[in-house]
């Protein structure tokens, strides 16, 4: 389970999206040595040690903004703060402990979370003595990092997974699929949700969820049902803090973070929005099932919605597996075809396949289409087999993962989909180095 939040938090420009970067293993946020560069929020799947989190890049933090732009970082900073499980508090060794700094320390001790205090652009032994100048922040021991130049990065990783909540043991214990409706404020999740449970379906029991203020319901339709998993409030809705689109979106991601299939809601009267896609981005990213649910089509007039459909399904080609139902929540308008179509996606993504049929399909596959070669060397595909413990992950095992190109494996996703199904849900392919030699002639092990 993808559930714990970390929001890295600090004031302007001391490095919160390079030490996100660093984290995720990838250039995710922009960075350019300029204060105010991260003004939106940006998200990232990060697993330490065997555990997963969401690590949040947040804008620089100013206690007293002075502009609007500012208050309204500052907004979406506080939002992060409210629904973290754990703060980083990011500060500069270089420019040493500042009066912001302090200001920040105190709003920090008051939220009652636990804060990591980690100094950056630690890089030399002179920044190493300046370190010492941060315990009158009053926030504990500091941590000397350089998220530049990946130092300190595993102790205060250790830091933050000691100072996570357990993670929760699942109080559903029968197989049941969990289902969540997430999209922006406003886009009708609510609506959805009450046109769902009055299609003669119904509530069969309630019980608490693993995260705070959420209450799950069971639902049922047919001799079918699924967990829904709250999102906008089943019974009730969390106090929303200021920063209502930003607060929204984390909401999203922990019903993301603990489903198997979403309901992605996007508003027709305003098409896709860039946070939009950022939500499908992170359904993506963390492996679940997909439904992309375009409500309030009956504003949509006739005449326009081919042309609707078309720019939408180029705008989604990135997941053109997902299937998407155009709806009206309001007038009831063919949602009763949603919950039997995430039914089939969630058993998508329940799927199990014999390890000879994944190699054989893969064998076939590099015979229609071999891998290109890489200077003088070509990719060798050992064994290819379905991971047990994650859905729709699949194990290849090669001669030298660093040969896997991405337009090839995305060939290779599209063999496997086009030969096993897999609607609505992503495929995960993990390339590993081969524990045997390879015949580089041939792609087989040698004996």
């Amino acid at each position: 389970m993808t559930g714990p939040i970390v929001a890295i938090v600090g004031r302007t420009n001391v490095g919160k999206s390079t030490l996100l970067n660093r984290l995720a293993g990838r250039r995710i946020a922009v960075v350019a040595d300029l204060p105010g560069t991260t003004r939106d929020r940006v998200f990232a799947v990060v697993s330490w040690q065997g555990r997963e989190l969401t690590a949040v890049d947040t804008g620089g933090w100013q206690i007293k903004p002075q502009a609007s732009l500012e208050q309204k970082v500052k907004q979406q900073v506080e939002a992060a703060i409210a629904r973290a499980d754990v703060i980083i508090f990011l500060v500069d060794a270089k420019d040493g402990a500042s009066a912001a700094d302090e200001e920040i320390a105190d709003v920090l001790r008051a939220t009652d979370k636990p804060v990591i205090l980690a100094v950056n652009k630690v890089d030399s032994a002179k920044q190493a003595n300046q370190v010492a100048d941060f315990y009158r922040l009053g926030m504990g021991e500091p941590m000397a990092i350089s998220a530049h130049h990946n130092l300190g990065i595993d102790d205060l990783m250790s830091a933050v997974l000691a100072s996570l909540p357990p993670q929760p043991v699942g109080i559903i214990e029968r197989g049941e699929g969990k289902l969540a409706i997430v999209g922006r404020p406003n886009v009708g999740k609510s609506t959805l949700l009450n046109a769902l449970l009055r299609e003669e379906r119904a509530i069969v029991n309630e019980s608490p969820g693993t995260t705070r203020d959420a209450l799950d319901a069971m639902i049922r339709w047919g001799d079918k049902e699924m967990l829904l998993v709250d999102t906008a409030g089943i019974k009730r809705r969390g106090r929303v803090n200021a920063g209502v689109d930003y607060y929204s979106l984390l909401r999203a991601l922990q019903a993301i973070n603990r489903c198997d299939v979403a309901l992605l809601l996007i508003d027709a009267g305003e098409f896709i929005t860039a946070q939009d896609m950022h939500i499908a981005g992170y359904i993506i990213e963390v492996g679940r099932g997909m439904v992309l649910v375009v409500n309030k089509w009956d504003l949509v007039p006739r005449e326009q919605r081919q042309e609707f459909k078309q720019s939408l399904e180029r705008r989604f080609r990135f997941a053109s597996y997902t299937p998407i139902i155009y709806v009206s929540a309001k007038l009831r308008q063919r949602v009763n075809g949603i919950l039997p179509l995430a039914w089939e996606i969630w058993q998508e993504r329940e799927k199990r396949l014999l390890q000879s049929e994944v190699d054989e399909l893969v064998k076939q596959a590099i015979g229609s289409y071999p891998p290109p070669r890489t200077g003088s060397r070509r990719l060798r595909i050992a064994r290819a087999y379905q991971d047990e413990s994650q859905p729709a992950t699949f194990i290849l095992q090669v001669n030298d993962p660093g040969l896997v190109h991405f337009s090839y494996q995305r060939y290779l996703q599209n063999r496997l989909r086009r030969g096993f199904g897999f609607r609505g849900v992503p495929l995960k392919l993990i390339f590993v180095k081969s524990a045997r030699k390879m015949n580089n002639k041939t792609g087989v092990r040698a004996s």
